[in-house]
């Protein structure tokens, strides 16, 4: 049983009534299977907008309402928001198994895997849905819901209306974006406190990018556990922020545990925390950084979202990361307003800010939603990979199914550079590379089929390897990258195909 007596209700903004009037005036001119995506930053008051809608869907159609979230935290602090404006809910946490004959709540709220698990032992499991809210609707685990609740409509809510799998954009799932106030505006009308942005450059030279497109946490490890990274962060403390209330995030918790060692040796009252701390050893440091002055939190993975504590004053990224909306994640930790807070201090040791811009900068979100593909293309910097010389990181499937040494022993660029000095095409590197690629896959596959498999697995390193060569040409565009793309992958498998039926 979830104890909300004590919850204080939010009252709504001017811009978030204005907000719930326009949501759902989308749903009411639009037929039932219209799925709609809203976009607020971080701190703009998501929970509270959609606590209301589902009050006023509820009272208008007499429906139910489903809110998806993807952590407990969550699924607690809309209840109790729900529950202090008059609605009345359930948790459908993981003890849930069935719900008895005589529940019957208005409004239902579950971890999407504990969700997926009921539903696919009773279809029915939860009756008369009218609208599902998907809260941080970003992340692509949600999808499997939807199947269930094809005929109702859908109202995603997020901050960075980007899928957090490329090759599933949010637009295949819904039909419209709605874009909130932006962060400046935010700001400026005293919503949001602004970001003092300091920056340190640092060599990022040995980063390696993962198949979910960021930096791997084994290559970041090496990156910030060296003493001279640990340094590095501790000047930037002293310089910037010293005696603030201090929130880090790391990419490993092996870095954050150094991070605290090296902040405690200088006699600093900090302390670490990562996704592998029990509930009761979480509340504990959460509420000793809540209440102690000048305190200073460092932390892996775990306080990206669902964590409201806005007496922090400075946002420390000792990471780097490609996606945007993380980047928009752990600094919007610092934005929360207070009546003696209108600014944090932000400092960056991960060279994010020149990779995405300034978190107060305007964001094209209609863009990104309808063409997501060219919009991060833009927004990470152009020389971003052949500045640091990122190395790719293959998944643990490839490295057990293929040679990936011989893989990484082909480097583009320097065979590409030696066509040209030879006053060869430049494009001779390409057809070496389709031949490295084919004959690593003739080497593992049984059958056509097998290296069709094989194709999409690498999909993202042939991906990669192209981008490296089309940076070499001081003329390619996007078109060129993706017509290169689309006969590579068309040529390799014609490839393979007359090879291993001849066999």
């Amino acid at each position: 049983m979830i104890e909300t007596e004590q919850y204080q209700a939010k009252t709504l903004y001017p811009f978030q009534e204005k907000t719930v009037s326009s949501i759902l005036n989308e749903f009411e001119i639009n037929d039932e299977n219209f799925n709609l995506l809203f976009q607020l930053p971080t701190g703009g008051g998501k929970t509270v907008i959609f606590s209301e809608i589902a009050k006023s869907y509820i009272q208008k159609y007499g429906k139910n309402v489903l809110i998806l979230t993807h952590r407990i935290e969550l699924s607690v602090q809309t209840s109790k928001q729900l529950k202090a404006i008059g609605v009345d809910n359930k948790v459908i946490s993981s003890d849930v198994k069935k719900l008895n004959k005589d529940e019957d709540y208005p409004c239902y709220i579950a971890m999407v895997e504990t969700l997926n698990n009921r539903l696919q032992e009773d279809e029915n499991f939860i009756k008369n849905v009218g609208l599902v809210i998907v809260d941080e609707a970003h992340y692509n685990s949600f999808r499997k819901i939807f199947q269930y609740y094809s005929s109702t409509n859908i109202l995603g809510v997020t901050a960075t209306p980007l899928s957090s799998n490329k090759a599933l954009p949010l637009n295949d799932n819904y039909n419209k974006l709605l874009v909130g106030e932006c962060i400046s505006s935010l700001i400026e009308d005293g919503y949001l406190s602004d970001a003092e942005t300091f920056t340190y450059d640092v060599n990022l030279h040995g980063l390696k990018i993962g198949s979910n497109g960021d930096f791997t946490v084994s290559s970041s490890e090496i990156v910030y556990g060296n003493y001279f990274m640990q340094e590095k962060l501790l000047f930037a403390y002293e310089e910037v922020a010293i005696g603030n209330k201090t929130l880090i995030f790391n990419s490993g918790i092996e870095t954050s545990l150094s991070v605290e060692e090296t902040f405690k040796k200088r006699g600093y009252q900090i302390k670490h925390l990562d996704s592998t701390f029990s509930d009761k050893d979480r509340k504990f440091i959460l509420d000793w950084f809540k209440h102690t002055p000048g305190a200073i939190l460092t932390s892996v993975g775990i306080l990206t979202t669902g964590f409201d504590e806005p007496t922090v004053e400075t946002i420390i990224l000792n990471r780097a990361t490609r996606s945007l909306t993380l980047y928009h994640q752990m600094i919007g930790r610092g934005s929360r307003k207070l009546p003696n807070k209108s600014v944090f201090k932000l400092i960056d040791l991960g060279n994010n800010v020149r990779r995405f811009g300034y978190w107060q900068d305007y964001i094209n979100w209609q863009d990104a939603f309808r063409f997501p593909d060219r919009f991060l293309e833009a927004r990470l910097s152009e020389g971003d990979d052949i500045e640091f010389e990122i190395e790719f990181e293959h998944s643990k499937y490839l490295k057990e199914k293929l040679n990936v040494q011989k893989l990484d022993s082909f480097d583009i660029k320097s065979i590409y550079f030696d066509c040209i000095q030879k006053d060869q095409k430049g494009k001779i590197a390409i057809d070496l590379s389709l031949e490295n690629h084919y004959e690593v896959i003739m080497e593992a596959s049984g059958d056509f089929y097998d290296s069709l498999d094989f194709i999409k697995a690498l999909q993202e390193h042939i991906e990669y390897r192209l981008k490296q060569y089309t940076k070499c040409i001081t003329k390619s565009t996007p078109n060129y990258y993706k017509f290169i793309l689309e006969t590579y992958v068309r040529q390799l498998r014609q490839k393979l195909r007359d090879n291993l039926d001849d066999e």
